[in-house]
Order: structure tokens, then sequence, then C-alpha cells
């Protein structure tokens, strides 16, 4: 049976995706969820409509990720923290501080989840952290952790 997919559904396909499923489970599973719907001419051409919204959002939102992106690789964030002896921090900068500091420093809002740190960082000096802002856009810029 040919079915639109009116959303997401993981290891199927993506929003306005027509696709072929058992009988069953577009009966017992996608139908009663409101995931899908049957397949008819009228569904098909308002398939591609929800494909083309989609891809006009995307492209609009990796426009907006490009700006961010720009402004970010020449911005240096400053963090202080309390250190000891050989520039130890008593704690450590984590994504959700460089994520606060961007914002206040910056202006630039971003989500600390985007924000890749391997290990939280532990030491006083200059450290490179990479913002994940769109799937297909990325930045790096710098962090310098100072002595509070």
């Amino acid at each position: 049976m040919k079915a639109i997919l009116r959303q997401d559904v993981d290891g199927l396909g993506t929003k306005g995706e027509i696709i072929d499923v058992a009988d069953g489970y577009f009966r017992n599973y996608l139908s009663p969820k409101g995931l899908a719907l049957k397949a008819t001419a009228g569904a098909e051409g308002q398939a591609e409509a929800m494909r083309r919204a989609a891809a006009m959002r995307d492209a609009a939102t990796r426009e907006q990720a490009d700006a961010v992106a720009a402004k970010l690789a020449s911005v240096v964030v400053t963090i202080s923290a309390k250190a000891g002896d050989g520039g130890r921090l008593f704690g450590s900068v984590t994504n959700a501080d460089v994520a606060d500091a961007l914002n206040t420093q910056a202006g630039i809002t971003v989500d600390r989840r985007s924000i890749e740190l391997e290990t939280p960082i532990k030491d006083l000096g200059d450290h490179q952290v990479t913002c994940t802002i769109h799937a297909d856009v990325s930045a790096s810029f710098t962090v310098s952790v100072i002595e509070e």
C-alpha cells in the first residue's frame, strides 16, 4: 500500500515522502497515530507541496545558520574561573557556560547542546570550540579561560 508520511518517522522516511508499507502496518500503526495518510492523486499533490515547503524552510534556516557562523568565526569569548597552582581550574567550563558567555558577550544565542566539547575545559588558556548551528553548518571560535 502506498502512504504519505505526515511526520518524520524514524527508520521509515520524512514528512511528505511517499512510501510503500504493508496494509496492516498502515491500518494498525501509521493511520491511527496520524503519522501517514493513504496516497491518492490529490494527496500526492499535497505531499509535493509539503516537500517544497520543507525545502524552503530548510534553505531559510541554512541562510540564518551561515550568518551566525560568519559572526562566530571572529568571536573570542572570555570566561573567568577560579584556578589553583599550575593553571588547573577548581571546577570546569562546560558547554552551558560557553553558551551563556557567548550570549552575554557577543549577543549570539546558541543552544548549549550545539556546542561541542569533547571534555569540559579544566585548564586556563585559549581553547578552540566548535558549534554545530545547522546540520550542514558548523563554526569554530576561541574560548579564553582566565583566572578569576
